[in-house]
């Protein structure tokens, strides 16, 4: 069996890998280097995720046993404990998840926050419709007011009671009011959610990942895939024939360079799929011992800080501090430079990445419509996984386990 992959993401690279061992593999990618949105760059010898900040921790152990099948957990990684805060509007830093840390607010906020516990208890099973609703059915209108609503409005730029809820599942903690109430009586560290804790490479942070999952691949790169054709032998690209396809890049795409399938009313349901992308701005910041700061501030545009020179020593040079400070959709160079004077840790700029799709955006019918489509496609030998190719908002660990469920299903079939 023959299959091409599109795409050398953390998808791609997660499937070709499972694939090669029962298949003749040849990944195409339109980049010069592997990992997609992981990828990383050397800024004056300084590490710059061009796009977030990415770790790894996994709660599936099949994802766990396969990851740590590539690499030696021991002396190629760190392990550190999520030390993540909340800079509010007022200058202070306050612990994540702020939920947890009521005994470190203000007396009055403090009385709101009970306030809203004791009126939660007693609505406590109300099923939520929407983002919003969701926000204030967990956490109260107090912090909903004073951090979730600015913080969530920032990153989705829409009224919150559009946002959906299915792309929330292992993103937050979801702690109940006895649960909230239990961890600052006992000042609790969440530890629940996937990230709390992280491995690190030492050295060249997720480009690691991606250069190491690339090795022992056929891959073709600089290869941006333009045609996709049905042959009566299987499928045609960039002029072989494969008997599979595996697409991990963006569904949007795929009804421009899909030949030979009809796709029906599926082509305007795709073209009307909408998305945010993500400029990552990559600074030397005031030494802090944090790893993400999230910010609620109406004062700058950027929602969070993640402090990428803190994962690991060799991601700085010359005894600075790297980071990276991320923006909702595109800005320009002045206006970023605008906006640092404003940010914590003082920031410098270094250099700056635009990147069109980081955060797919569903409705209430996105998830069947997908689904549908998949069937459809995966009837034909054609089959898709990845963050824009399944609209889901993935975590790379998640990435890999859709990969490994996905490449079952190619096998079996």
């Amino acid at each position: 069996m023959k299959v091409a992959v599109i795409g050398a993401g953390v998808s791609g690279l997660s499937m070709a890998q499972c694939l090669k061992d029962y298949a003749q593999v040849k990944v195409f990618e339109k980049e010069s280097t592997p990992g997609g949105l992981i990828r990383c760059e050397r800024i004056s010898g300084n590490l710059f995720h061009t796009c977030g900040g990415h770790v790894f921790n996994s709660k599936r152990q099949d994802v766990l046993d396969w990851f740590w099948n590539f690499f030696d957990r021991e002396n190629e990684f760190t392990k550190a404990d999520r030390n993540s805060v909340v800079a509010m509007t007022e200058g202070e830093f306050l612990p994540y998840p702020i939920e947890n840390h009521a005994y470190l607010f203000a007396p009055e906020m403090m009385k709101s926050f009970i306030h809203d516990l004791v009126v939660l208890a007693r609505s406590e099973g109300e099923e939520p419709a929407n983002f919003e609703e969701f926000l204030c059915g967990r956490f109260g209108e107090t912090l909903y007011q004073v951090y979730f609503k600015p913080y969530n409005e920032k990153v989705w730029r829409r009224d919150l009671k559009k946002v959906p809820l299915s792309w929330l599942e292992g993103k937050l903690p979801m702690p109940t009011v006895e649960e909230m109430i239990y961890n600052n009586m006992n000042h609790v560290k969440e530890k629940a959610f996937v990230h709390s804790s992280f491995w690190y490479a030492r050295k060249d942070g997720s480009q690691f990942l991606a250069n190491r999952l690339a090795q022992n691949l056929d891959i073709e790169y600089n290869s941006d895939i333009c045609r996709i054709e049905r042959v009566s032998d299987g499928w045609s690209v960039n002029g072989c024939v494969f008997d599979k396809v595996v697409f991990c890049g963006n569904i949007k795409s795929l009804p421009k360079i899909i030949k030979g399938v009809e796709m029906g009313g599926f082509i305007s349901q795709i073209d009307s799929l909408e998305s945010h992308g993500t400029t990552s701005v990559f600074c030397e910041i005031d030494k802090n011992p944090y790893s993400w700061v999230y910010m609620p501030s109406s004062a700058y545009q950027s929602h969070r800080i993640i402090c990428t020179g803190n994962f690991s020593s060799t991601n700085n040079m010359d005894r600075k501090m790297t980071g990276t400070i991320e923006f909702t959709d595109k800005i320009d160079k002045e206006e970023i430079k605008d906006n640092l004077k404003r940010v914590p840790f003082a920031p410098k700029y270094l250099a700056h990445k635009y990147n069109q799709y980081t955060y797919p955006i569903q409705d209430a019918n996105t998830r069947e419509m997908i689904a549908h489509f998949k069937q459809l496609m995966e009837g034909q030998g054609v089959y898709l996984t990845g963050r824009f190719a399944d609209w889901e908002y993935y975590n790379m660990d998640v990435a890999m386990g859709v990969s490994l469920d996905s490449f079952h299903k190619i096998i079996i079939e």
